[in-house]
């Protein structure tokens, strides 16, 4: 009787032992997501200061996991999703200066900084600006990828899709998309032998832009990432010239309005080979 009094004692201590141990390995591994997600590249104080509103750009932070940059005469809209584990206002600078040449950009928050955990933020986004005709839709790096994701079910709901030293996954070779693709030749991050091999997703069509001295961060403005390649430019003018060529792309196009390229725009495209051509 005793034996089996023991056994039993045995047996209530080890079921009793297993669900704690249960929770405790779910406990690390909630621990170690949350190290993970929570660290992640913040934006720097020149993005926060280009989210400010000024003469030509108004900026609106008061729609949820959404940041507007309204031109006062839009002529296209263009919806960003943000790199993995960088915080989305980093992307200010460069989608303030698209707007002050009459796009219409909304900056998406993802949840956790990671895109691929809403694929589908872009959805609803244009119905809410009908009087808004043309669409464009793009992002950086695991943003990129994403947004082409989306866009390889909503083809026809978009102009062109605009990725930033990313590549799909998805196949829109057949799409009709008009497509635009922009890296650094500094950049340490992007997997160029997985960029290569994506390429037969994308239309033939499609553009390549490649910025000397350009690096996988400076797109955003949230200093330097790990891993990244040494630029040879700076921020300021790796963004600079980010902004020439999707503008210079849209006009080229067949789309059917053109973007304002202003005075300090062909300044900054002037000087930019200038200085191509001394340091040749």
């Amino acid at each position: 009787m005793n034996g089996c009094a023991v056994s039993e004692r045995h047996r209530y201590k080890k079921w009793k032992i297993i669900p704690i141990a249960v929770c405790g390995v779910f406990a690390i591994l909630f621990l170690i997501t949350a190290v993970y997600l929570g660290d992640y590249y913040h934006s720097d104080q020149l993005a926060r200061n280009a989210l400010v509103t000024d003469d030509i750009v108004q900026v609106n932070q008061t729609l949820k996991d959404m940041i507007l940059f309204s031109p006062k005469e839009p002529v296209a809209g263009f919806i960003f999703y943000p790199g993995g584990k960088v915080e989305y206002t980093a992307y200010a600078p460069l989608l303030h200066s698209l707007a002050e040449h009459g796009l219409f950009c909304v900056l998406v928050k993802m949840p956790c900084n990671l895109a691929v955990l809403d694929v589908n933020a872009a959805e609803g986004i244009r119905e809410m600006f009908p009087e808004i005709e043309n669409w464009y839709i793009g992002g950086h790096s695991l943003g990129g990828s994403m947004a082409a994701s989306y866009v390889s079910e909503h083809a026809e709901e978009y102009d062109g899709l605009i990725l930033l030293t990313a590549y799909a996954t998805k196949d829109i070779s057949q799409s009709g998309l008009e497509v635009l693709s922009i890296y650094g030749n500094k950049d340490g991050i992007l997997d160029m032998d997985k960029y290569t091999k994506n390429l037969i997703n994308l239309p033939e069509h499609m553009e390549e832009y490649e910025i000397e001295g350009g690096c996988h961060a400076q797109f955003g403005s949230y200093g330097r990432q790990d891993g990244d390649g040494i630029p040879g430019i700076s921020g300021e003018r790796q963004r600079e010239i980010t902004v020439r060529c999707i503008l210079e792309w849209m006009n080229e196009g067949d789309i059917g309005f053109a973007v304002k390229m202003n005075k300090n725009l062909m300044m900054v495209h002037n000087i930019g080979i200038l200085l191509s051509l001394c340091q040749g």
